[in-house]
């Protein structure tokens, strides 16, 4: 019998990016299928009743929730030859970090600057300074895991669509500020996986303008 494997996500969530990258990566096929946030489906609800968030990824109907959980759980569920944790287990924890990092360093500053009213600037400048521990992180790697892109690459290439989002409500140039890390994004962008999850930033930032109020 296949597998039947649902995706709750929302097309501008960079947590969903992460699990749509990681689906990708393992050629897993999958259902998609776009929540409403304000009129959210009875099917999130049941699958996530504790923060009834997405994504929830559904597998023959058991639900997995928490992004980075996910990208987990697709790689020891799907475990192929192209791993996305470390098989070191110093390596494996060192990832995890990172990730821990990126979802309580960057996710919680970045929503600061468009979602906290009078936060802007004080949230923009650490924002940066978090970014650029990120770049000393990567240092002269071509990926976060060295030549391999892996799991810290797909926590953290999913804010880069947000990218435009801060430069807007920041008043700053994450480019100009951080030439290492929009490189290595770029260089995720060349990977099908990232480039079919990833929208374009203008669409992002558009969308948050009009979720504001402000067009």
């Amino acid at each position: 019998m296949a597998d039947e494997v649902i995706l709750l996500d929302l097309w501008a969530s960079m947590f969903g990016m992460r699990t749509r990258i990681a689906l990708a990566e393992k050629k897993v096929k999958y259902e998609y299928r776009e929540e409403d946030l304000e009129n959210k489906s009875s099917l999130l609800l049941e699958m996530n009743p504790v923060h009834k968030k997405i994504p929830v990824l559904i597998h023959n109907g058991k639900s997995v929730c928490e992004s980075l959980i996910q990208v987990e759980y697709i790689d020891e569920t799907w475990p192929g030859d192209n791993s996305l944790l470390p098989s070191d287990p110093y390596q494996r924890a060192h990832a995890r970090f990172w990730g821990d990092f990126i979802d309580k360093k960057v996710n919680v500053t970045a929503r600061r600057i468009w979602a906290t009213k009078g936060e802007e600037q004080e949230a923009s400048n650490e924002l940066i300074e978090i970014l650029k521990t990120l770049e000393a992180e990567l240092g002269d790697k071509h990926y976060f895991g060295g030549e391999t892109f892996g799991y810290v690459d797909i926590a953290l290439i999913g804010f880069y669509s947000w990218f435009g989002v801060y430069d807007k409500f920041g008043n700053i140039s994450i480019e100009s500020e951080c030439s290492k890390l929009i490189a290595w994004a770029k260089r995720c962008m060349q990977r099908e996986s990232v480039a079919k999850a990833l929208p374009e930033t203008e669409k992002v930032t558009t969308f948050i303008s009009q979720c504001l109020g402000l067009e």
